[in-house]
């Protein structure tokens, strides 16, 4: 049975339950760490952009646009105003689609205080500049708010968390004080948090495996079977990992959950968005179409964009990432990136 995560003297510290917390995307992760975080106790106020959503959760508690059949924790209060959001608030929670963060996080910039952790749950790297989160904080806000940046990542679907099902992720800082802050908010008998310092690794972990969830979508789709499948994920963790050594990432991380964890529920589980785009085109659909009927945005179909050129940047050999991408961007046919992929060199495993 889970049991709350607690501190290192075997408590959550009192300090926690006088957080006052910001999180900033209605969409359903943002709803559902906002309602997990409510529910917790934690005075919360949720940021949302549409404004009729803004109403149905302050009226209703709940999202019926993004997280249906929900009941949302009555304490939860919801703004559309980004300045009244975060202001006074202790830990800012950034659940925006990565592609806006950067023009997200320059509304919040004049109003985000020096002594304020800057919590981040989305996943993905920056197209334009093929930068992560915690780098574009960095260059917005200044280096110092690196000491206080958190990275929370693992294989969480925002339903079974919002469900109360038992669920684990991970929170990645720089600073033991950031994460353990992070971690004592959160933790609950139904959501496990464990820290970590490996900042760059648990936020590349979440970029990637949004790509290889695509690729295994497409396999299932082409009704290649169960080998090609635990195959294309266990070759996925091994691109994951080499993009994250080249970047100074710790080898450990992406066998943790922020990397295998999360890898094997976003490529398995039918609740996954990238998982489900992948396997509509390995059916034969128009990624147009496709994204046409999603309300949600599937991350790993920019992501495979970016993560492709940051591996061409850094010269890191990424085969699936590539053939995604090529899918994806330049109408490759499926079945002919897979064939691509089995007729490469042989080669040694390791």
């Amino acid at each position: 049975m889970m049991t709350m995560n607690t501190m290192n003297n075997g408590t959550i510290p009192a300090s926690a339950a006088f957080e006052r917390i910001a999180v900033i995307g209605g969409g359903s992760w943002g709803t559902a760490l906002a309602g997990r975080l409510a529910a917790n106790g934690r005075d919360t106020l949720l940021w949302a952009y549409e404004p009729e959503l803004v109403a149905e959760i302050n009226s209703s508690h709940t999202n019926s646009l993004y997280l249906p059949g929900i009941n949302l924790h009555p304490t939860l209060a919801c703004t559309g105003n980004l300045e009244e959001a975060i202001s006074g608030r202790s830990i800012v929670l950034l659940v925006t689609p990565v592609q806006v963060m950067r023009g997200v996080l320059k509304q919040l910039a004049p109003y985000i205080g020096p002594d304020v952790i800057i919590a981040n749950a989305s996943k993905g790297i920056e197209l334009e500049s093929l930068q992560t989160v915690s780098q574009i904080c960095g260059e917005l806000l200044g280096d110092t708010a690196l000491s206080r940046y958190v990275a929370l990542s693992g294989p969480t679907f925002a339903r079974e968390v919002a469900q109360e099902l038992p669920s684990l992720i991970v929170a990645a800082s720089r600073s033991a004080a950031a994460s353990q802050r992070v971690q004592a908010v959160f933790s609950c008998p139904c959501l496990r948090v464990y820290t970590n310092s490996d900042v760059i690794g648990v936020e590349l972990g979440g970029a990637v495996k949004n790509v290889i969830a695509i690729a295994a979508g497409i396999c299932d789709g082409l009704g290649f079977g169960h080998n090609a499948r635990a195959a294309l994920i266990t070759r996925g963790l091994s691109e994951m990992n080499r993009l994250g050594q080249a970047m100074g990432a710790q080898a450990a991380t992406f066998a943790g959950l922020a990397g295998m964890g999360d890898l094997v529920l976003t490529c398995t589980g039918d609740l996954s968005r990238n998982r489900t785009v992948g396997f509509k085109l390995g059916q034969g659909m128009k990624l147009t179409d496709i994204l046409s009927e999603m309300r949600m945005v599937a991350e790993g179909v920019k992501s495979a964009e970016s993560v492709y050129q940051l591996a061409l940047r850094l010269g890191v050999e990424m085969p699936i990432v590539e053939k995604t991408f090529q899918i994806l961007h330049e109408d490759k046919p499926a079945r002919q990136a897979v064939i691509e992929l089995m007729a490469r060199d042989l080669k040694a495993e390791a």
